[in-house]
């Protein structure tokens, strides 16, 4: 019988060579010049490359990011903003908004993320937040609920403030969850855009920043950003390969934000190879049921897990581990996680799925309170009934003993 305990399943599974690309450099990036930078899996999160990557930085309009994201899921893009008078005149890069215009937020975040109008995420803010206040606590209590646990802003467009802060790997968390998101995608993807404004002689064409849109094949957004105490920004996303990277730069010089964004994504394209450690739905085990109609029950992964490994380990092996709850005791139901597999390069966890019940497993009939309940109450009466027997022949002998002698 398995052991409920602990089940050390070791497989040493030899990763396909042909997965291997035909040139590799296990090199890293040359030097990035800005003075912190990122890159991970869009799908999975996994980090493929860090330099200083939870220093506080100034995110600059990078935080247009996070501002786009919210309005989506707290409004509708055929909202009609009328803008107030504390979204005109802000500094910076500017749509010119002018106070009583009437604009759709679907325009307004064109504008926001292509444009990078920095009236645009005021009224944006105070559309969707009441104010300014409103909208900026939304902002944090989302990238609180991200895990971008080194951030906090204080407006919602990213002009200088000390208590306005993130670092590459927030940024990183923050534009991943962000992607999963269609309207936001198709938005900082696009590269040239004409909206629809009342104000006469009023700028409706729009030409998104982010030159990566045009200088690198598979480049699907993001977002620039630059002050002067920030820097040059830039956090950038591209699909190649059937999957996608997203990049973070902050604090470069001039043009070296496109050169060290692209030395990032070449070297995530170039030098990992996505593998699936497992698939969600593979039968794992039978594992042992207490009190069950049936004395097991099949566990299943619960989702599909995958991992880039840089091509030159390739040899490594990858290690697998089965943790099982101890006792499992009827009733089970299918999905019920019942353990978890833990997946590991050497001594280095690299990822977990749940293990679930496969099917239902009901409590077996001896197993249940009532069956026993119903044997104590029916032996009860038969020794009752046999005591109410004996008793009668008891009064019957001393009758006979009594009237027949």
């Amino acid at each position: 019988m398995i052991k409920n305990q602990v089940i050390l399943v070791i497989l040493a599974t030899i990763l396909i060579l042909s997965l291997v690309p035909a040139s590799f450099s296990d090199a890293a990036p040359a030097e990035i010049t800005g003075e912190t930078a990122v890159l991970i899996d869009g799908k999975t999160g996994q980090m493929l490359f860090e330099k200083t990557p939870h220093r506080q930085m100034y995110p600059a309009s990078t935080t247009k990011i996070l501002t786009a994201v919210i309005a989506l899921e707290r409004g509708a893009t055929d909202d009609v903003v009328t803008v107030s008078e504390c979204a005109c005149n802000i500094e910076g890069s500017a749509l010119g908004l002018q106070e009583g215009e009437r604009i759709s937020l679907e325009d307004l975040l064109y504008a926001l993320m292509l444009n990078s109008g920095n009236d645009v995420a005021v009224a944006v803010a105070c559309h969707i937040g009441g104010s300014v206040e409103g909208f900026v606590r939304m902002m944090n209590d989302k990238a609180e609920d991200i895990g971008a646990s080194n951030t906090h802003f204080s407006n919602p467009n990213g002009l200088p403030d000390p208590d306005h802060y993130t670092t590459a790997y927030d940024l990183a968390l923050i534009s991943r969850y962000a992607m999963q998101n269609r309207k936001f995608r198709e938005i900082v993807s696009t590269k040239v855009k004409n909206i629809e404004r009342e104000v006469p002689g009023a700028q409706t064409y729009l030409q998104n920043h982010n030159r990566l849109l045009w200088r690198y094949d598979g480049a699907t957004g993001i977002k620039t950003g630059y002050t002067d105490d920030a820097g040059q920004c830039l956090v950038a996303a591209a699909f190649r390969q059937e999957r996608e990277l997203i990049a973070v730069v902050l604090k470069s010089t001039g043009v070296n934000i496109w050169t060290d964004t692209e030395q990032l994504l070449d070297y995530g394209f170039d030098n990992y190879v996505p593998v699936t450690l497992t698939q969600a739905g593979r039968f794992v085990a039978n594992v042992p049921v207490r009190f069950g109609d049936t004395d097991t029950v099949p566990v299943q992964t619960g989702r599909s897990l995958s991992y880039n490994l840089v091509a030159g380990k390739m040899q490594d092996e990858i290690i697998r581990k089965v943790t099982l709850k101890e006792n499992i005791t009827a009733p089970v139901f299918p999905g019920e996680k019942l353990g978890e597999m833990t997946f590991f390069l050497g001594s280095r966890e690299v990822g977990r799925v749940d293990l679930l019940a496969q099917r239902r497993v009901e409590r077996s009939m001896l197993a249940q309170w009532w069956p026993w309940l119903l044997l104590a109450f029916g032996l009860l009466i038969t020794q009752s009934v046999i005591r109410s027997n004996r008793a009668r022949r008891k009064r019957w002998e001393r009758y006979k003993l009594k009237y027949y002698r």
